[in-house]
């Protein structure tokens, strides 16, 4: 099994940047494609970006296409995600989540554990 722990989170002004982070402890992370995903206040959680198990591919939701950027290191077993041009519209809790031999996936039920999620913040 593997564990997640998100980090980066917190408050940026709208047009500022942030990078969240996701470390993967366990044997699977290689093994595992990669997802965020992100729940605004009062609404139901959503796709943001997937990653491939060997980070080839990429997958974004329209919302974030040209703003966001996925990245994964295998060899430390860390997901990224780079925000940029952030609007208040992206507030959200963001979560990291890992599909074990599976495809990246925008489904949100494909996926098999998750991290414990990151606040993030955009004020206008």
């Amino acid at each position: 099994q593997v564990q997640l722990v998100e980090s980066g989170g917190g408050l940026v002004q709208a047009g500022g940047s942030l990078r969240l982070s996701c470390a993967a402890s366990g044997r699977s992370f290689s093994n595992s494609a990669m997802g965020w995903f992100r729940q605004p206040p009062g609404k139901e959680r959503e796709f943001v970006t997937a990653i491939s198990r060997s980070g080839d591919n990429t997958y974004f939701a329209d919302s974030v296409r040209g703003r966001f950027a996925i990245s994964r290191d295998n060899a430390e077993n860390t997901l990224h995600l780079q925000m940029n041009s952030l609007q208040p519209e992206d507030t959200a809790v963001y979560y990291c989540a890992g599909r074990h031999w599976g495809p990246a996936s925008t489904r949100l039920n494909d996926y098999d554990y998750w991290g414990q999620g990151t606040q993030v913040t955009v004020s206008s």
